[in-house]
C-alpha cells in the first residue's frame, strides 16, 4: 500500500480515481487547486503524487517546480497535452513519469508500480564504467568525466539498464519491461522522450551522439564515444 495524494480540480476524474486506487489498497487523499496540493504534499509528504496540469489557480508546471525545489518525492503528471514538446517540458520540470488522458485507473496503477519499484538495485553491485561514464547503482549516482550528472530516478534506471547491456542494441520494448515494468503497448513516446531528456544531461543530442546511439527500427546502444567524437 502506498500513501498517495491527487492534485485534480476535475471532480468527475477525482472521485472515481480515488475509489479505484482505494479498491488496489492504496491510502489516497485529494485536493483540487494547487496550493492546497502544495500544502498538503509538503504537511503530509506522500510516498507518490498524481499531479494534473490544468488546475485553477495554477499552471501544474509550477507546482512540479516549487515540490521539487522543496523535495524529491516522486510526481506523476496527469496530462491531457500529449505532444512531444509539452511531455519534455513536464519532464524538464521534474516529473518522475507523465500520464495522457484519457487514462485507466489501471494504466494509471502501473505507472504508480514502476515509480515505486525503483531504487531497488542492490548496494553491492559494482559500478559500471564505459569511457568516462561511471554509473554507481549503490550510490544511484552518475559521474561523467569525474563530474556528477543530476539524473531523475528514472533517468538513472534507463541509463543503468543500458549500462548493463553496454555495446549491446537494446529495444524499447526491453526498455518499456525491465525500466517502466510495463507491458509493450506502442509506447515508444515514452522511452524516447527520456532517451532525449538523458541525451541532454550527458551533453550531447541524437544527431550528434556520443555515449546513446540510436540504432533505426530497432532500439539504442550505450557505447563508448568513438575518437574525436
Amino acid at each position: 500500500m502506498a500513501r498517495l495524494l491527487l492534485i485534480e480540480d476535475d471532480a468527475t476524474i477525482r472521485t472515481p480515481l480515488m475509489r479505484a486506487l482505494k479498491e488496489r489498497g492504496h491510502a489516497v487523499a485529494s485536493v483540487a487547486t494547487a496550493m492546497e496540493g502544495v500544502q498538503a504534499a509538503l504537511t503530509d509528504r506522500p510516498d507518490l503524487v498524481v499531479l494534473d496540469l490544468g488546475l485553477p489557480d495554477l499552471d501544474g508546471r509550477e507546482v512540479l517546480r516549487m515540490l521539487r525545489a522543496v523535495s524529491q518525492m516522486p510526481v506523476i503528471v496527469a496530462t491531457a497535452r500529449d505532444d512531444e514538446t509539452e511531455i519534455v517540458r513536464v519532464l524538464d520540470s521534474g516529473a518522475d513519469d507523465y500520464v495522457v488522458k484519457p487514462f485507466t485507473a489501471a494504466q494509471l496503477e502501473s505507472r504508480i508500480r514502476a515509480v515505486l519499484r525503483r531504487g531497488t538495485t542492490p548496494q553491492a553491485d559494482p559500478a559500471i564504467t564505459v569511457g568516462e561514464l561511471v554509473i554507481d547503482p549503490g550510490g544511484r549516482q552518475v559521474r561523467l568525466a569525474g563530474e556528477t550528472v543530476e539524473l531523475t530516478p528514472r533517468e538513472f534506471d534507463l541509463l543503468h539498464h543500458l549500462a548493463t547491456r553496454a555495446g549491446q542494441v537494446v529495444t524499447k520494448r526491453e526498455l518499456l519491461t525491465e525500466v517502466w515494468q510495463i507491458p509493450y503497448g506502442g509506447a515508444d513516446k515514452t522511452v524516447d522522450v527520456h532517451l532525449s531528456w538523458l541525451r541532454r544531461k550527458l551533453g550531447e543530442s541524437a544527431t550528434a551522439p556520443r555515449y546513446l546511439h540510436t540504432v533505426r527500427g530497432v532500439g539504442v546502444r550505450l557505447g563508448v564515444p568513438e575518437s574525436g567524437s
